[in-house]
């Protein structure tokens, strides 16, 4: 009589599948955390206040290893803990990414005008640091096309202006050059007294103050809670700015891919801080 087998049955080989795929996932998600932590970790600006610099739609990576590592290091501040690991305080001038201050915390981007000590003020639209006027210098308008996500509620009826045919946002534009030698440029688009002239800010130890390159439309360290963020705690600062991986103009739709490519600001890849 001849010997008969059964077939193994399959629900052991589909159980081993499954846990080996669960493996990968999970040290594939592990990865990706240490990368965004500790290494680069990608940000998306969402508001006019770093203008002319950074545009709404730009998407940029952001070094995590410049000023050491906190809490806010790891996405949502997962791992609680005081003080920095291989802290360092940022450069004037450095653009940053941090976590603003509670209970609206989020994470912002600014740049670093004023470190642990150092003076600040706004008097008549100039910028004065340590009790120094740093010079600002008119050059030439800022001028950008306005988009689906830049438009013209956006944008002021006075600045508002037509080149080659296509509507425009128009903005006075000048250089500012820190005493270290940073340059970089800004936006003052009018008077605004409450935003052009303050009083002298000291930065407190363990601190610094930061602005929005687009002055008159900034929520910065010029204004206390809610209306701004005051000082920002070194601890709260997650990264620097390092380079722009891809810009989009908000016309693009998901179901058509191809708008993918024709939202795309071709010219703003790339570009570093």
């Amino acid at each position: 009589m001849a010997k008969t087998t059964s077939a193994k049955p399959r629900s052991g080989k589909a159980q081993s599948e499954t846990t080996e795929t669960i493996r990968f996932l999970l040290k594939l998600a592990l990865i990706v955390l240490i990368f965004r932590s500790f290494i680069f970790s990608p940000f998306s600006i969402p508001s006019e206040s770093m203008l002319p610099r950074l545009l709404i739609g730009d998407y940029l990576f952001v070094s995590k290893w410049n000023y050491g590592f906190s809490r806010w290091s790891l996405p949502w501040g997962a791992f609680p803990m005081d003080g920095r690991l291989f802290g360092s305080a940022p450069t004037r001038g450095d653009v940053v990414v941090f976590r603003s201050m509670e209970p609206d915390d989020h994470d912002v981007i600014k740049r670093v005008i004023g470190l642990p000590g150092d003076t600040v003020q706004m008097r008549r639209g100039q910028l004065i640091l340590n009790a120094r006027a740093i010079p600002k210098q008119r050059i030439a308008d800022f001028v950008f096309p306005l988009s689906p996500n830049f438009g013209p509620d956006k944008c002021g009826p006075q600045f508002q202006d037509v080149a080659n045919d296509q509507p425009v946002c128009r903005y006075p534009r000048f250089r500012e050059t820190l005493p270290e030698g940073k340059s970089y440029e800004v936006l003052d688009q009018e008077d605004i007294p409450v935003a052009d002239d303050t009083e002298v800010y000291t930065v407190p130890a363990g601190h610094i103050f930061l602005m929005g390159d687009n002055r008159d439309d900034s929520a910065d360290s010029r204004f206390a809670p809610p209306q701004g963020m005051g000082f920002i705690p070194l601890d709260r600062v997650e990264g620097k700015a390092a380079v722009m991986f891809f810009s989009t103009d908000g016309s693009a739709e998901w179901l058509l891919p191809w708008t993918w490519f024709s939202a795309a600001r071709w010219k703003r890849i790339g570009g570093g801080f």
